[in-house]
């Protein structure tokens, strides 16, 4: 039987599907798919990066990594980092970028977005980030298929140094799959670096699966997964009608198998301390992992999440409770989640429709978090290592490490200050800063309007 471009044989009565960098899939597929597949995969071949060798010379090298580097240089070949350090050996065909007098960090990344899926909020027809779903579930919903890569929104946020985001999907009791992208121009699948890196849930929200219960959306949550646990035992079973009924459709259950099986971290969207307990409760319950999202009140459970080694995705801009989950939101949380031993991850503006025009605004989340007392090296590092360890790809980004992507941002001084600009954003190799939406606006309105002609 041949494995083609899944890599092994397909597996009789079972087929799944993720895509990595390059439109690469990882696949498990039955017999019915595999020209399907297989030919998806090599129509997505992501265009390659230009070849050229860059140096980065003579900055404040920050690797995240490792401890910083005064004078640093950074050498970039063929989009990957192949040295970094004070003596590195610059070849004579190298591009210099001088960046003496300027910080360089990896590039960072905004790990709750709707950048791609989202363009202006109170217009239906450019929002595509929800799936209306079975019942409120809607696993199988691929929300990267609704990326469109010519958004006006990419421009601002490559140009103040955010190289790649984690876009998820909204709405529901289980909203569907996040995906990694970076921000190359391109087509989607030149922007995927990996999908599917989360499925997206809610807990605690009124709209949470149509009701306000709590006790209800726990329950519906615990019976999906153990529904989704033995129909991935059962599925020659499933597929002649002999099991009972489950709790979604085919495409929602096949779709949840991976986070059953502890392939793929569940990202649970709650705010309330009592729902974040229940969810560390679901986790112990049904085996799973889980990563929270929200977490306005996950301070008070600092200790718990530490030992549970469950991630939180906060925001720090926020302290004004939006309902009544919220009513214990403050600007510390990410230093009191880091005291606690918690693993942290900023996000810009916390979550809400806000958060698609301000993803560009990571950098200020991360320098308000340490006015309100996280480290300066641990809010760097949540903004760029930790959301590739929590969602799998620390491999390819998130440090300045050889053999990682080139995603490099040249600041002209700390990146956390107000003032400080990116000079230089470079994703996998490619410098992309380019004039955005708004700088267009700005440069014309520079000028004076034209004299118009009376008709």
């Amino acid at each position: 039987m041949t494995s083609g471009i899944c890599g092994r044989p397909p597996e009789a009565g079972r087929w799944e599907a993720g895509i990595e960098r390059g439109g690469r899939f990882r696949i498990r597929c039955r017999p019915l798919y595999i020209g399907t597949v297989c030919a998806l995969a090599l129509a997505a071949i992501a265009v390659p990066a230009l070849a050229q060798t860059i140096a980065i010379t003579g900055g404040k090298v920050y690797p995240v990594s490792g401890p910083a580097i005064e004078n640093g240089t950074v050498l970039v070949r063929d989009g990957k980092i192949v040295a970094v350090g004070a003596s590195v050996a610059v070849p004579g065909d190298a591009t210099r970028i001088d960046a003496t007098g300027k910080w360089v960090t990896p590039g960072l990344v905004n790990a709750l977005t709707g950048l791609g899926v989202s363009e202006i909020g109170q217009v239906q027809q450019t929002v595509d980030r929800g799936a209306r779903g079975d019942n409120a579930i809607a696993a199988a919903f691929p929300v990267w298929e609704g990326i469109n890569p010519a958004s006006t929104m990419f421009a601002p946020a490559r140009n103040e140094g955010i190289t790649s985001v984690v876009v998820v999907p909204t709405g529901g009791l289980v909203a569907g799959q996040a995906a990694l992208i970076d921000l190359v121009p391109g087509t989607v699948s030149d922007m995927i670096d990996k999908a599917p890196v989360a499925m997206v849930a809610q807990f605690g929200d009124a709209r949470a699966g149509g009701t306000n219960a709590r006790g209800e959306q726990y329950a519906r949550l615990r019976e999906l997964l153990d529904d989704a646990r033995v129909y991935a035992r059962r599925r020659g079973d499933y597929e002649r009608g002999q099991t009972r009924p489950f709790a979604a459709r085919r495409a929602d259950l096949e779709a949840l198998v991976p986070v059953v099986e502890g392939r793929l971290p569940l990202l649970v969207n709650a705010d309330q301390a009592s729902d974040i307990d229940a969810v560390l409760r679901l986790a112990r319950e049904t085996n799973v992992k889980v990563v929270i999202a929200g977490g306005a009140e996950s301070w008070m459970m600092g200790e718990r999440l530490a030992a549970a080694n469950v991630p939180v995705i906060v925001g720090s801009m926020n302290n004004i409770p939006t309902s009544f989950s919220a009513l214990g939101s403050r600007q510390e949380a990410a230093a009191l989640l880091q005291r606690a031993g918690a693993k942290v991850v900023l996000i810009a503006n916390g979550s809400g429709g806000e958060e698609v025009f301000n993803v560009r605004n990571l950098k200020y989340d991360a320098g308000v978090a340490v006015a309100y007392g996280l480290t300066w090296d641990a809010a760097l590092r949540a903004i760029t290592l930790t959301p590739a360890e929590v969602f799998g790809v620390a491999d390819r980004i998130g440090t300045l490490q050889p053999g990682r992507d080139a995603n490099i941002v040249v600041w002209s001084g700390d990146p956390f200050e107000f003032t400080t600009r990116a000079e230089h954003v470079f994703i996998r190799g490619r410098e992309v800063v380019q004039p955005s939406r708004q700088d267009e606006l700005m440069d014309r309105y520079k000028q004076a309007p034209p004299a118009y002609r009376k008709p």
